[in-house]
């Protein structure tokens, strides 16, 4: 199982709205969740993705956050479409093409903040079904499940995964395969770009990061360590002045060797940027596991602690097998 250190003491403040805001900002999702099946079903065809799109940008904002995209492809081509006023706006890819998006985990609102750029599907937990709020959402939006203490299932994932490429979907993976915070980041795992492989599909990856209302990275929308859904949802309604930053690398071909990719697109996604948690402390804990903070000066007096790490079982090693 891919497992974060990131926990509670990832998690920085930022200025907060009032409860009365939070709570208009709650009806204000609400009736957006309430009214987005009806308008889905009565749009034409053709316009659904317009409609989508729209809604998905008024909830982040209903959330507290804007949107800010950026787009880093080389190929002029790969922008392909335009707003209402004639301007343009990133895209993914054209409708009707297959593209596999590459994206970093931090927490449940990357789905509504990725949905805003263009609509996609996703491969995400299973469980995201039964969530309040987001549980039809997700429905909606044709969520692949995946379990991934269930090994046996994720060829079946992949296979589902490939299906939808090769119809001209555009799909959302999150191959770290849990959430960090933000600051900290795991490793790409590449069982999931078997699919891009096997379909011949381009890989798009990008970058997301929330900021605050200064500018610097927020870890606010972090959803790590023993966080409920109603407590991330909380943190997130009070906060004032958040910005989810879109970013849009290179393209990236498939090839043929999936590990080949996974590198590719995670060194496109984190260029020179370094993990790190900030916290003053020294040391993360997310359960048993502490790690220590990267950014401490070198010359910092060394924080020593006991080796209490376990040995890894038949059964994990195993499950680190199959997701290479």
């Amino acid at each position: 199982m891919p497992s974060s250190p990131c926990g509670p003491g990832c998690i920085e403040t930022v200025d907060e709205i009032g409860a009365g805001r939070a709570i208009g900002r709650l009806l204000g999702v609400a009736g957006l969740l309430i009214s987005f099946p009806v308008v889905n079903v009565v749009t034409p065809q053709g316009k659904r993705e317009t409609v989508q799109r729209g809604y998905a940008r008024t909830l982040l904002r209903c959330l507290g956050m804007e949107l800010r995209t950026v787009d880093r492809r080389i190929d002029p081509n790969a922008r392909g479409a335009v707003d209402e006023g004639g301007t343009a706006r990133c895209v993914y890819g054209p409708s009707g093409t297959g593209v596999m998006v590459v994206v970093g985990h931090i927490g449940w609102t990357d789905i509504v903040a990725l949905a805003a750029v263009q609509p996609l599907g996703f491969v995400a937990r299973a469980d995201m079904v039964d969530w309040p709020v987001l549980g039809k959402l997700a429905t909606l939006m044709r969520v692949i499940p995946i379990e991934r203490e269930r090994l046996r299932a994720l060829p079946g994932v992949v296979a589902q995964v490939g299906a939808r490429l090769a119809a001209g979907d555009r799909i959302a993976v999150f191959p770290e395969g849990t959430t960090w915070c933000g600051r900290a980041y795991g490793r790409m795992r590449p069982a999931l770009f078997q699919a891009a492989i096997d379909t011949a599909t381009p890989v798009q990856p990008v970058r997301l990061r929330y900021l605050d209302r200064h500018g610097n990275q927020c870890t606010v929308p972090g959803f790590v360590g023993d966080d409920s859904f109603a407590s991330s949802a909380r943190r997130v309604l009070r906060s004032r002045g958040m910005v989810a930053e879109v970013v849009l690398e290179p393209v990236q071909q498939p090839g043929a060797d999936r590990r080949d990719l996974a590198r590719r697109c995670e060194a496109a996604i984190r260029g020179a940027e370094l993990s790190r948690h900030g916290v003053a402390a020294g040391w993360i804990a997310a359960g048993n596991t502490r790690v220590q903070d990267p950014s401490i000066a070198a010359d910092a007096p060394e924080i020593r602690r006991p080796n209490r790490r376990r040995p890894m079982l038949r059964r994990e090693r195993r499950a680190d097998a199959t997701a290479e």
